[in-house]
């Protein structure tokens, strides 16, 4: 390859990736057309692109960015799986994915610039919650304590109330017989 095509090539990528700073490498090949066309369609629903890169220019172009940590990663094949709401989902995507069509090779993934390594490090990845689930936690277990207070102070109007009703319908039992 002649060296104005890579450094076409390098900017392409550079541009490409210059704001990612998560995502996953993977291997997609062996993969019928078939299930490689459904993998794609199939991830371009949920927002998910798939890029396969050569790999010298993609270690040139992640340099200096959030990507850098997958060049350890980048030996054979390999294509670049990014975008969704954030990486976990990406990688639950791909786990799945892996699941069905079993030539897919889950290489290694990247999140705030830590290297999850292999099949076994994408799949601890795809456990994590995401940032929204995150936060959904957060916001129940700041709730919860008020929310434990509230039924505390309810609980004895609740029981209050509960044997005035029965007085009231005991009442009105008597007063029909």
């Amino acid at each position: 390859m002649s060296k104005p095509v890579k450094d076409m090539i390098l900017a392409d990528y550079k541009r490409r990736f210059r704001d990612v700073q998560d995502a996953l490498l993977i291997d997609i090949r062996g993969i019928n057309a078939n299930d490689n066309n459904a993998l794609r369609l199939g991830l371009a629903e949920k927002d998910i692109r798939i890029t396969v890169v050569k790999n010298s220019l993609a270690c040139k172009a992640f340099a200096g960015t959030g990507l850098e940590p997958l060049s350890s990663a980048l030996q054979g094949p390999s294509a670049i799986a990014w975008g969704a709401e954030s990486v976990v989902d990406v990688a639950r995507e791909l786990v799945e994915w892996a699941r069905k069509v079993g030539e897919l090779d889950l290489k290694a993934a990247v999140l705030d610039g830590e290297l999850y390594e292999g099949e076994a490090g994408v799949k601890q990845l795809s456990a994590l919650p995401t940032r929204a689930e995150a936060q959904a936690r957060i916001v129940q277990l700041v709730l919860s304590p008020g929310a434990a207070v509230v039924g505390a102070a309810l609980a004895p109007g609740a029981r209050i109330l509960g044997i005035i009703k029965e007085i009231q319908d005991r009442l009105e039992k008597t007063q029909d017989s």
